[in-house]
């Protein structure tokens, strides 16, 4: 992870000419954007060839991408470990004695400048490395049967939480009837943590004053409390991650009280970018969860890199991203849920493909559209994690979030992930089998209404009456099928 030691960057600083060509040696940054953080920058050229690491807080030594020079500027890339993020030029320049970083990181423009650093000033920005383990299976718990129900603050409020929202949205699942529906976790995303203390302990910051309290709160009202971490140094949107504190900070959750961990690659992902370090560090905090003794069910969010339901249960896992984030539109919604689903036969007991957190309720899309989304998630025994504001539902948002029958074939014991078995144009058909009977669910994808029809038969199904689950309605299964259905909408039937 660091090729460059302090020796080298040294004698690249005493050795580097005035300007002659890049800017060889080792810069210390004067001031960087909170994200990336960039701390120091050392350049080496050997027989014309350019090389160098750029280190930051969030991300450790990066190697310098595609290094190239012009004059006496370099241009070189960078990779963060994200592959769904383009790399573009960075630029550096000098100016006066000193050079200026201009480029894009992510999200973050930057334009800063660097000095020559001291010998004491490069040892102090060293990025620390922690070992992992050795490869291990986590004997798992068995704290997932059915796929979890429950609610996150991330889809809505993303960071602007507090103590007070969480205890309100709380006693909102139990007046709503969302509790009683299923829905008993009670999540806490990203934008909890604060910092630690001189022993390493992690303290949340002022807007939860006392989270042993919290989650006490929680638990008088029959909810579960989740929060949520990464094994970076930083989260992904810039608060304190586990690194370095791994085991410290599952005691502490385990203290607390915490039901359920959600656990986020993100920063990480600069330096556990391999399926070896990956699973190394998932193992990592599967341990530490077990080692305190309290049942925490895990969730693991690194958007399905690695074929992850294939080893997602060995670091003692129960769910697992599949994709990337989703987002309150059809477009983003549909392309998950329908082209993004993960490996099915990875799903069952114990262990689920997770595309991302319902947004039903937060006013992106229709009514119709959120119909699709709840039928999709419930043929696809998807994790049922809410993502509005329960306590601001509509009457139909609840209709939707708390149909008994759609929340039964999501959670139906047998835990089979429902597939398509017909695709014509705008049309599709799911069958997801069930303990008893099948579950079928036919699409309109397209934008005008659309007439669905078939037999049982060509679907391999037989059975003697139909209900329609939004509906209500039963009716003879006869020999065929013809649903008239609204554009991005959906019908939802079984069949016994």
């Amino acid at each position: 992870m660091r090729p460059w030691t302090l020796a080298t960057a040294l004698s690249l600083v005493l050795a580097a000419p005035a300007w002659a060509g890049p800017p060889v040696g080792g810069w210390v940054f004067d001031s960087s954007p909170n994200f990336p953080g960039f701390t120091r920058l050392v350049v080496a050229e050997k027989a014309g060839k350019v090389s160098g690491t750029l280190t930051s807080r969030w991300y450790g030594d990066l190697p310098l991408t595609e290094p190239r020079v012009e004059g006496d500027t370099l241009i070189f890339k960078l990779y963060n470990g994200n592959p769904r993020v383009t790399m573009t030029d960075i630029v550096v320049a000098p100016e006066g004695g000193s050079v200026r970083m201009t480029g894009k990181v992510w999200y973050q423009d930057f334009a800063i400048t660097a000095h020559k650093g001291t010998t004491k000033e490069l040892k102090s920005f060293d990025f620390p490395t922690y070992p992992l383990p050795e490869e291990r299976v986590v004997a798992q718990k068995s704290l997932a049967p059915r796929p979890p129900m429950g609610w996150s603050s991330w889809n809505k409020f993303a960071t602007n939480i507090d103590d007070t929202t969480i205890r309100q949205i709380a006693d909102a699942m139990v007046s709503s009837g969302l509790r009683d529906a299923g829905y008993i976790y009670v999540n806490i995303d990203d934008g909890w943590q604060g910092e630690r203390d001189a022993a390493g302990v992690l303290h949340p910051n002022a807007h939860f004053p006392d989270m042993k309290d919290l989650a006490d709160y929680v638990h008088a009202r029959g909810l579960k409390l989740g929060l949520y971490s990464g094994p970076g140094p930083k989260t992904c949107a810039g608060y304190e991650g586990a690194y370095g504190h791994v085991a410290q900070d599952a005691r502490t959750f385990a203290e607390w009280g915490v039901d359920y961990l959600k656990y986020d690659l993100c920063s990480g992902e600069a330096f556990y970018n391999t399926a070896e370090t990956v699973y190394a560090t998932y193992q990592q905090m599967g341990e530490a969860l077990k080692a305190p003794g309290r049942d925490i069910v895990y969730s693991l969010c690194q958007y399905g890199r690695f074929d992850v339901g294939s080893w997602g249960r060995d670091v003692g896992g129960h769910l697992w991203r599949t994709t990337g984030d989703i987002e309150d539109t059809y477009a983003k919604m549909s392309s998950i849920g329908f082209d993004k689903n993960g490996v099915p036969n990875h799903t069952g007991p114990n262990g689920w493909n997770d595309p991302d957190m319902l947004e039903v309720g937060n006013g992106g899309m229709t009514h119709d559209e959120y119909r699709t989304h709840m039928s999709l998630w419930a043929l696809l025994a998807a994790p049922l994690i809410l993502g509005n504001d329960v306590r601001d539902m509509t009457p139909e948002t609840v209709a939707l979030l708390t149909n008994s029958e759609v929340i039964a074939v999501d959670q139906d014991p047998l835990g089979a992930q429902g597939l398509p078995v017909k695709k014509d144009g705008a049309a599709e058909i799911w069958v997801k089998p069930l303990s008893n009977g099948k579950a079928v669910g036919l699409f309109n994808r397209g934008e005008t209404p659309l007439t669905i029809t078939g037999t049982w038969t060509e679907l391999c199904i037989s059975g003697a009456s139909v209900r329609d689950l939004w509906t209500g309605t039963e009716t003879s299964a006869g020999d065929g099928f013809s649903y008239v259905i609204p554009p991005h909408g959906a019908v939802l039937v079984k069949v016994k």
